[in-house]
């Protein structure tokens, strides 16, 4: 039997004015408390009508509150800063005019304290991918990104390119059997610790994502993710004390699907209801880490990111199955993520590394390249020009619709034989023609990593498994 919706001559005789505060009330509750019992439901109703000043910053009900009183939408209005606080650009003749003006209305916030732009960057949503923002006691759900917790991870096996070359088709069929991208999902998914997770019961958002994300776990979202077969090169006396040579290896990106991107889209909402910007600045709305949304979204944030890395180490224990291997080294990072951090002059920040990668002292990552030239396995030089921050990948270089436009299957497919490169999946705005020079962006962020090993791939597969054929 289907549960009465609350009607709008409920809430008036609760003591709502007649107006706008209706509307969000009923919209708060289909949206949130529709499985409620009506007695819940008016405890809170009549709860956020008593005092609507203590939920203005609730990520729930602050659209009720502030129509409830109006005039408290004054002290939500921030003006941009007259003039930018400066930051390092690193290959900035690599770089688009669309992120640098990003950047640019980024480093005007009143909260700004620190920014750098990584030599991949290009043009996104609020803050640009590949920009990195210092802010003060202030989390910014679209500086975060959509992806939250997106990551890199990199496994290498005691198997050799002869291996590779001798079972590539098997290595091709070992893709195809234990990863799972887009809308496809595993018939059986594994369990996770990070799935028992209590904020799942305990921030509101997070309560109808918990079966979604147990259903998503262990696959990669579309677009540029991917899964592939390659071969990481070390040379003596690296990292692991390995003997220098080849080693097959798995890279895997992935992020933290459904459930990030979900946390992703209420707080942004929530953020711009109590964080009133000018129109150009309006997607770099910000939480105040004080209040409680700013704590939720903290909070949640860091679930996602624990789902998204839970997402890689299913992928890989999937595959080291396969193989039959256990792994010799493993390296793992993420980006699209808030950390608590200081600055060289120990002022206490919120650093977003929106598409960008941690580089503090002897951090490890790995910084892909395109599905035809060589990602780097890399130790941060802890740079304090760039928050101690990299680039996440090549960076695009074209945008997706610029992409499919000019770009054929027929080339496609030319550059795939020429690298020797075997792709199931994968569109053609993800062609490797779309992405900058891997090489040129590692030369301009020389100061701010070293590179460990390089990684070359050989089997990838992406969303979609049609590999492209001539047109």
């Amino acid at each position: 039997m289907k549960r009465k919706v609350l009607s709008g001559k409920d809430v008036i005789k609760l003591g709502y004015p007649e107006g706008r505060a209706i509307g969000a009330a009923i919209n708060t509750i289909v949206k949130h408390f529709r499985r409620s019992e009506k007695e819940e439901i008016y405890a809170m109703l009549r709860k956020v009508l008593a005092s609507p000043k203590d939920f203005i910053n609730d990520s729930i009900w602050s659209k009720v509150a502030l129509e409830l009183i109006p005039t408290e939408r004054k002290s939500l209005v921030h003006e941009l800063n007259k003039t930018r606080t400066d930051y390092r650009i690193y290959g900035a003749s690599e770089i688009e005019e669309g992120a640098r003006n990003q950047m640019e209305i980024a480093m005007k916030l009143p909260v700004t304290a620190a920014g750098a732009l990584m030599p991949d960057a290009h043009q996104g949503y609020g803050l640009p991918i590949g920009g990195v923002l210092a802010t003060k006691n202030a989390i910014i759900p679209y500086g975060v990104g959509v992806d939250i917790g997106c990551r890199m991870c990199l496994t290498a096996y005691p198997l050799d390119e002869v291996f590779l070359h001798r079972h590539r088709s098997n290595l091709k069929q070992i893709l195809l059997d234990n990863t799972c991208f887009g809308r496809e999902t595993f018939e059986r998914p594994k369990e996770h610790e990070v799935l028992d997770n209590s904020l799942f019961k305990e921030i509101t958002i997070l309560k109808s994502l918990q079966a979604r994300a147990a259903m998503q776990i262990g696959s990669s979202g579309s677009g540029n993710h991917f899964v592939e077969f390659g071969l990481v090169e070390l040379g003596p006396q690296n990292e692991w004390n390995l003997a220098a040579g080849s080693y097959l290896a798995v890279l895997s990106h992935s992020g933290s699907r459904g459930l990030g991107a979900e946390i992703a889209r209420h707080y942004t909402k929530v953020a711009r209801q109590v964080c009133l910007l000018p129109g150009e600045a309006s997607n770099l709305a910000w939480l105040d880490l004080s209040t409680e949304a700013g704590q939720e979204y903290w909070l949640a944030m860091n679930l996602a990111g624990d789902y998204a890395s839970a997402n890689h180490h299913q992928i890989h224990e999937r595959i080291a199955s396969a193989l039959g291997e256990q792994p010799l080294l493993q390296v793992e990072n993420h980006h699209n993520f808030a950390w608590k951090e200081k600055l060289p002059d120990g002022t206490d920040v919120i650093v977003h590394r929106k598409g960008a990668t941690p580089a503090g002292k002897d951090v490890l990552g790995i910084i892909p390249g395109s599905m035809t030239s060589p990602g780097f396995i890399v130790k941060g030089k802890g740079n304090a020009g760039s928050l101690q921050s990299a680039s996440h990948g090549a960076g695009r270089l074209m945008s997706r619709s610029a992409a499919k436009q000019s770009i054929t299957k027929k080339m496609v497919k030319q550059e795939l034989e020429k690298s020797d490169v075997v792709l199931i999946g994968g569109g053609l705005d993800e062609a490797p023609m779309a992405y900058k020079d891997i090489l040129k962006v590692m030369y301009y962020q020389d100061e701010l990593v070293e590179v460990l090993g390089t990684f070359v791939p050989k089997i990838v597969r992406m969303c979609g498994d049609e590999t492209p054929a001539e047109d």
